[in-house]
């Protein structure tokens, strides 16, 4: 059974930073791309970024360059979403989302397995 649990959500003032993390299990996970996307209220589910299974590749939305960076540690079958800079905009539940597709792209259909989602609130 695959399952993915994300942690490291809640409230920041805009500006600061949060780091969420994803614990994977159930999958052979230094071979998975592993990403995250996010969901505002009222908004569609849209892409933040994936990394590879390599670690050495990544892809992020436009509207999260140059502020997230994901990473992995594969021994520990964790990924990370760094964020730096949030703003109000980047408030959303956040998930993460993994896929054995070795160029993954920023299609919702590209993702076999999602987790619960975490809560982040950017206050202005």
């Amino acid at each position: 059974q695959v399952r993915l649990v994300e942690s490291g959500g809640g409230l920041v003032q805009a500006g600061g930073s949060l780091r969420l993390s994803c614990a994977a299990s159930g999958i052979s996970f230094s071979t998975w791309a592993m990403g995250w996307f996010r969901q505002a209220p009222g908004k569609e589910r849209e892409f933040v970024g994936v990394i590879r299974w390599s670690s050495t590749t990544t892809d992020y939305a436009d509207s999260v360059k140059g502020r997230f960076t994901i990473s992995r540690d594969n021994a520990k079958n964790m990924v990370y979403l760094q964020m730096n800079s949030l703003k109000p905009e980047d408030t959303a539940v956040y998930f993460c989302v993994t896929t054995s597709r070795v160029v993954p792209g920023p299609s919702q259909s590209d993702y076999r397995y999602w987790g619960q989602g975490t809560q982040v609130t950017v206050s202005s």
